[in-house]
C-alpha cells in the first residue's frame, strides 16, 4: 500500500464522492454513517461535523476508534483513515469555519435554522493508506496558484483609487485564477447588506443589487468573516437569489420595483466566497462561481484568501475619499442648448428610501440616491456641474451617516449604474475629489413624500 501525508489527498476530502466512517460499540455492534465532507485540520487530524450521527457519536463516546474510508474525484484512488476520536469543539476558528460552510448551504436551500452544527469532532489519524485499485490517470495542474497570486497581488499594488482596484481585483480573478464568473460587493453598514460595486462574467451586471448580511453564501461570508466553498451541486441543492423584493407605491398609484436583478447564475455548481478583513472588520466579500462542478480547491481558497486580504486593505486606504485621485482626467464634453434633447426626462425621488426613477427606470436609493438627487437639484436650480466630495460629505441634505462615510464606494456604485442605464445622466471624475455631472436631456424633477408629491 502506498504511503502519503494527508496535506496531499485534501481533494478527496471535498464530499463530492461520499466518505463512508465505520465506528463500533464496545459490544462489538458495527454501525456505518455516510459523510458530506470531511475537514482538514493540519498534518495529523482531520475534523467531522456533529449533527445528526447519533448512532455514530455513542460509539465514538464509548469507543474512540473508527476508520474512514474517501475517495477522490479527480484519480478515483481510495484512501482508508484510521482515527482516533480526541475532542469535540464548539467554539474558536475552526467551529465557525465549519458552522459558516453549513449555514451557507442552509441558507441556499430555505434550510436556516434547520442545519445546526453542534460540534466540530477532532480525530487524530494515526494511519494513512492509498488502497490498490484502478485509478484514473491524472491530469497536471492548470495554473500554479503561488505565482498567480504573486502576478494579482503586483497588480493590485499599483490600483490609486478604489475604482480601479475594484476592477484590477475582478480582472485579476479571471486572468489569474481562471475564475469565469466574479463579483466584488462592500459592506453597508448602516443597513446590515452588501451591495454590488462590480462583476465579470455575466449577462448583466448587477451594479447595486443587494445582500442581506446573513442569507446566502455571500451573507452568510460576511457575517462569519470566513471563506465558504461549495464544490458540487446536487439535486436537493439550489442557488436561491437573496435579494429581497422590495416595491414603493408612486404618487400616481403604479408600482415601481427598486430591485437591481442579481447578476449571479442560476445554478452554480461551485462556488467559493471570500471575505475582505482588514482590522478585523468586515468590508466586503470577493465571490467566484463557475457552472462546473469542482472548479474551486482548496489551493483556490487558500490562494483567493490571501489575495483577499490585500484587497482588504487597499480599499481601507482608499475609503473615504483618501485616495491619491489623479489631478488631471479627461472632462467629458458637455452638449450644448440644441443638443439636448427638448422633451423633459421625468426624475422621481421618493424621501423614505432615497430612491430615484428616471422615468419608470429605477436607478439607485439610500445613501446614493441622496447623492446624485442633491446634485439633479443643484444642477437644474444653479446650473452647478461641478461637486466635490468634501462638499457632499458636509451635504446636510444627503445626511450620510456617522458610523459609516465611505463615500468613495458610494460614488463609484453611483456612476457605474449610471453608465449601466445609460438615460441621459453621467458622473465623471475630473480631478483629485472632483466630480462633473453631465446632462444631456432637460430634467423635471418630483419629489415624493408618502406617496405625494411635494
Amino acid at each position: 500500500m502506498m504511503e502519503v501525508r494527508l496535506d496531499q489527498i485534501r481533494s478527496a476530502m471535498e464530499g463530492a464522492i461520499p466518505g463512508v466512517l465505520a465506528t463500533c460499540s464496545p459490544e462489538g455492534e458495527p454501525n456505518v454513517a455516510f459523510l458530506s465532507q470531511v475537514h482538514y485540520v493540519d498534518e495529523n487530524h482531520i475534523a467531522l461535523s456533529y449533527q445528526f450521527f447519533n448512532k455514530t457519536r455513542r460509539n465514538i463516546l464509548a469507543n474512540p476508534h473508527g476508520q474512514l474510508t474517501i475517495a477522490c474525484p479527480f484519480s478515483a484512488r481510495i484512501y482508508r483513515l484510521t482515527l482516533r476520536y480526541v475532542q469535540t469543539q464548539s467554539n474558536g476558528a475552526l467551529y465557525e469555519r465549519m458552522k459558516a460552510h453549513l449555514e451557507g448551504i442552509a441558507s441556499h436551500t430555505g434550510m436556516s435554522g434547520v442545519f445546526r452544527l453542534l460540534g466540530s469532532d477532532i480525530y487524530e489519524v494515526t494511519q494513512l493508506e492509498a488502497l490498490p485499485g484502478n485509478t484514473l490517470p491524472s491530469t497536471p495542474k492548470d495554473r500554479n496558484r503561488l505565482n498567480a497570486l504573486r502576478r494579482a497581488s503586483e497588480s493590485i499594488s499599483y490600483c490609486s483609487d478604489m475604482g480601479s482596484l475594484v476592477d484590477e481585483a475582478l480582472d485579476a480573478m479571471q486572468r489569474e485564477f481562471g475564475v469565469p464568473h466574479a463579483m466584488f460587493l462592500v459592506v453597508d453598514e448602516g443597513r446590515h447588506r452588501l451591495y454590488t460595486l462590480g462583476s465579470r462574467g455575466y449577462s448583466h451586471s448587477g451594479i447595486g443589487s443587494e445582500i442581506h448580511m446573513g442569507d446566502g453564501l455571500i451573507g452568510v461570508c460576511a457575517q462569519a468573516g470566513t471563506p465558504i466553498r461549495i464544490s458540487w451541486m446536487t439535486q436537493a441543492y439550489r442557488y436561491s437569489k437573496c435579494i429581497r423584493d422590495y416595491v414603493l407605491l408612486s404618487g400616481s398609484g403604479e408600482k415601481l420595483s427598486t430591485e437591481i436583478p442579481y447578476p449571479g447564475l442560476n445554478a452554480p455548481h461551485s462556488q467559493l466566497a471570500v471575505p475582505l478583513i482588514c482590522g478585523g472588520q468586515i468590508l466586503g466579500v470577493l465571490l467566484a462561481e463557475s457552472n462546473d462542478d469542482l472548479c474551486f480547491t482548496y489551493d483556490d481558497e487558500d490562494a483567493l484568501f490571501s489575495l483577499a486580504g490585500q484587497v482588504a486593505a487597499c480599499l481601507a486606504n482608499l475609503r473615504d475619499g483618501n485616495d491619491p485621485e489623479h489631478e488631471s482626467e479627461d472632462i467629458p464634453r458637455f452638449f450644448t442648448q440644441q443638443e439636448v434633447a427638448q422633451t423633459p426626462m421625468r426624475v422621481r425621488y421618493f424621501r423614505e428610501t432615497h430612491s430615484i426613477f428616471f422615468e419608470d427606470a429605477y436607478i439607485i436609493k439610500g445613501v446614493a440616491g441622496a447623492i446624485l438627487w442633491s446634485m439633479l437639484l443643484d444642477y437644474c436650480r444653479l446650473q452647478r456641474t461641478t461637486f466635490s466630495n468634501r462638499e457632499l460629505r458636509m451635504d446636510p441634505r444627503i445626511n450620510l451617516p456617522d458610523i459609516v462615510a465611505n463615500l468613495e464606494a458610494r460614488l463609484i456604485l453611483l456612476r457605474k449604474r449610471l453608465d449601466d442605464q445609460d438615460m441621459g445622466v453621467e458622473l465623471h471624475k475630473c480631478g483629485r475629489g472632483k466630480l462633473t455631472l453631465k446632462v444631456n436631456k432637460q430634467l423635471n424633477l418630483e419629489e415624493f413624500e408618502a406617496g405625494r408629491m411635494l
